[in-house]
Parts: C-alpha cells; structure tokens; sequence
C-alpha cells in the first residue's frame, strides 16, 4: 500500500532539496518565528528532516516524532550536526501518539497538517498531550477564503497529493478549532494561505 508514510520514505533523499527554493524564499524566516515562541517541554508533531531545529530557543526540551523512518535518518544527522542534546526522535504517528496526556508545555507544527491523513484526529491527539494552559504553534498552509487565491492551489492539488499524500486545500484553521484549541492569534503570512497560528488548551481541561 502506498500510504503517505512510504511516499516521505522514498521522497526523503532528495526531499530538503525539492524544498530548498521555498525555503530560502520565505520558510526559514517562517520558522525562526514560529519557533522562537517555543517554551518549556516542547512536543514538534511531524518532525520530517529536522528543518527547526537550528531555530528552538536554548533551554527548551524538545521529542519530534515523525511516521517516516527515512526523514528521521535525516533529521537525526542534522541533530548530530548541531550537537544538539536537549532533542529526542521518535518514529510515531501523529494519529495515535504513545504519549501520556497533558504533557507538554509547547505543541509545534510547521507544514503538517496538509499530509495527516486524518487531520481532526492528529489535532485531537495534539490537544490531549498538551498542557492545560499549554500552547500550540501552528505553522501551515491551506486553502484560503478567497477564490482567486484557490486557483493555483487546485492545480497543484494533483501533483502534490500524488507525490507526497499532502493537500493543499485543507481548512486547517476550522480544523484546529474543531479539535478543541482556543485559538489566541492568527498571522497570514503569505496572503492567507500561510498562516501562523497560536492557540492555548484551555485551563478548565
């Protein structure tokens, strides 16, 4: 079965170098954003070839988990490479996370969501390990509100979902309200089709 996982197993060779322009462009600025609000024990949902870790702020405690072996040999090399101690990687799946709840302080995503094959679920499992009053970090791109906007996002939809399981027309800020977060802040980063998201687990959990 060519499910999601396999697909990021074969595409992880060449996969930070199919990203490299858009990473240059824009997704690096991105992350050192996202992440510099990263505090505490810090859970990172989709870890893929490790490409935040050089932006984690010093201090913080940080599992990534991943379902794809072959982007956790990549983000593991990188780890070594940063010498990085305060890291541990773990081969899970976002759906049905071996975690115990109410966990972490911090939940961070970066261009996930789109792939999770059951994206309500994921989030759910993202709640439940956060701590109440904990913070979730939602880097991630979906369908926009405005139709224009969707046009070359369905014209990419084909390609993309057959290489790497990944949707570009998600709802994923529904989604994660739907899941239970409470969302604080939303910042349209790229008209709003990238979005950074901060939402909190509510302390009455």
């Amino acid at each position: 079965m060519n499910t999601p996982a396999k697909k990021y197993d074969r595409f992880s060779k060449i996969y930070d170098l199919f990203e490299s322009p858009m990473e240059m462009r824009a997704f690096s600025k991105y992350r050192k954003k996202a992440l510099s609000l990263a505090k505490g024990k810090v859970l990172e949902i989709g870890i893929g070839t490790g490409k935040n870790l050089p932006y984690y702020p010093e201090g913080v405690e940080v599992i990534g988990i991943d379902f794809s072996r072959g982007m956790l040999e990549k983000a593991e090399k990188r780890k070594k490479e940063l010498g990085l101690e305060n890291v541990k990687l773990l081969y899970m799946d976002a759906q049905n996370m071996e975690l115990d709840d109410n966990t972490f302080d911090t939940v961070v995503s970066t261009f996930v969501f789109c792939t999770v094959p059951d994206p309500i679920k994921g989030l759910k499992e993202a709640y439940r390990v956060l701590k109440p009053g904990g913070t979730a970090i939602f880097l991630e791109h979906m369908k926009s509100n405005l139709r224009l906007l969707n046009i070359p996002l369905y014209l990419m939809e084909p390609f993309i979902k057959t290489l790497l399981g990944t949707s570009m027309l998600r709802e994923t800020q529904k989604n994660i309200e739907k899941a239970g977060f409470k969302i604080e802040k939303v910042e349209n980063l790229f008209f709003n089709i990238v979005r950074l998201i901060i939402a909190t687990k509510p302390t009455d959990e």
